[in-house]
């Protein structure tokens, strides 16, 4: 997530790199030999069913059991298992990111109106009706997923939600991936992971009914299981290393800077984190502050190359300059530290989501705690697309009705672009309602198109 020579060009206003990566701006490219593992499986579970599952589970999950469906009774005793804080921290999380999405689903309204007289066009927002949630449970268990996956495919009203995560080495779901899931409305949940969880939803291998949306975050393996089953189904997004980025000014504290760049850093090694400021004095402290910050910080063996090897400094001579370089990198957060935050919302186009003022920061939001979807587009996706919401579980379905006296405004220039396409069978079904409505003038003698309706011509 820097800038590459074209980039540069771009960018009308003075800008100075303090620290940018070596080589160009890029994806990951796809691992060949982990597009080619996955293929084989999908084809493999594709053809054997329940029994490929059983033995990827067997071989990559530890999986001993008979039933891959975790009971009422193991939810429980998971939710028994954790402290209580922690119980209270996932039930403030499930219901903030479900108050957001309610707030979400109120507005957007289905609606009807005349486009001309006699014709009523409309629109109606039905929810899919079949999602797979995968909830991976790594190094590090993303509880919040289950809120932007599950929770929020709940309030958007899709009837039916799978919820896939991987059991552990003693061949137990993660008790807090349970409760989070519980607590989000997951009411089917199997305890298998990886490219077997992913084809296991898509095909219906689970309940009986293959996934029409498949959601959720996972590594390699998992993001190219949804990159190859996708148009078989629909997808959240295809996410790459999480980024963050922060615009600052002078009024910005250098070690809160740093910490918030590191609090993504530490997602994984090759996690980006870019800060683009106006202030000289921030340009030279941030990065001072973050090293000083690593020498003590748990995760520096995560963080530190993702910091080293992927981070960048850009000193912008104004704040015009510094939405310019952040409208080109289209960060997947991107936090606004600096003064007048009002001219920054309304300056700023290309990014995930946006975190604005010292008072807010990207974890709040990963943790589900401010109520915002953390499902987001990376490698500059922000561009052209917005990241997971209530909406994406939601089908904007069009629908029109038109009345007789409608059907000349509609019928002759369909027919005219039609004769002029060649598209006769389109031309017909217009000719045809005119011919119906008994019409004169232009069309006064009978001829049988390719299609053999007759129609009144001159």
């Amino acid at each position: 997530m820097h800038l590459s020579f074209q980039d540069k060009a771009r960018i009308a206003g003075a800008f100075t790199v303090v620290k940018e990566p070596a080589g160009p701006d890029v994806p990951a490219e796809r691992d060949p030999e982990v597009a080619a593992k996955v293929s084989r499986m999908l084809s493999d579970i594709e053809r054997h069913g329940l029994d490929a599952v059983l033995k990827y589970a067997a071989e990559l999950d530890g999986f001993t059991g008979s039933s891959l469906e975790v009971t009422a009774a193991e939810i429980d005793r998971a939710a028994a298992d954790l402290p209580a804080g922690l119980r209270s921290a996932l039930d403030a999380g499930a219901e903030r990111t479900r108050r957001f999405a309610e707030m979400q689903r109120e507005r957007l309204v289905d609606f009807e109106d005349e486009v001309i007289p006699g014709v009523v066009c409309g629109q109606k927002y039905v929810p899919v009706t079949n999602v797979g949630a995968y909830l991976p449970a790594g190094r590090f268990p993303l509880l919040a997923g289950a809120f932007m996956t599950v929770g929020v495919a709940r309030v958007a009203g899709v009837p039916n939600v799978v919820t896939c995560t991987p059991p552990s080495r003693e061949g137990r779901a993660h008790p807090a991936v349970l409760y989070a899931a519980h607590v989000s409305g997951a009411e089917k949940i199997y305890s298998v992971g990886g490219v077997q969880a992913l084809a296991s939803m898509a095909f219906g291998l689970l309940d009986g009914e293959p996934s029409d949306m498949i959601v959720g975050a996972g590594n390699a393996y998992v993001a190219e299981a949804k990159r190859q089953l996708y148009g078989r189904v629909g997808i959240d997004v295809l996410a790459g290393p999480s980024e963050v980025a922060v615009i600052a000014d002078d009024t910005a504290d250098a070690a809160m800077v740093a910490a918030d760049l590191l609090g993504q850093a530490e997602h994984g090694p090759t996690s980006p984190a870019c800060l683009v400021t106006t202030s000289e004095r921030l340009a030279h402290e941030v990065p001072v502050e973050i090293d000083r910050q690593l020498a003590t910080l748990a995760t520096r063996s995560v963080a530190g190359p993702a910091w080293y090897d992927h981070g960048s400094v850009y000193l912008a001579e104004d704040r015009e300059t510094a939405v310019e370089i952040m409208d080109i990198l289209a960060p997947e957060h991107l936090e606004v530290l600096a003064e007048d935050l009002d001219w920054y919302l309304g300056a700023l186009h290309n990014y995930g989501s946006l975190f604005l003022g010292t008072w807010s920061t990207v974890a709040y939001a990963d943790k589900g705690i401010s109520g915002t979807n953390h499902v987001l587009p990376t490698a500059r996706g922000a561009r052209f697309t917005a990241g997971l919401s209530v909406g994406g579980f939601l089908k904007a379905l069009t629908y029109q009705r038109a009345t007789r006296a409608a059907t000349r405004a509609q019928a002759d220039p369909v027919v005219t672009i039609s004769d002029y396409e060649g598209l006769v069978a389109h031309r017909d079904s217009a000719q045809i309602r005119l011919d119906r409505l008994g019409a004169t003038g232009e069309r006064t003698s009978v001829e049988t198109t390719t299609t053999g309706v007759v129609h009144v011509q001159d």
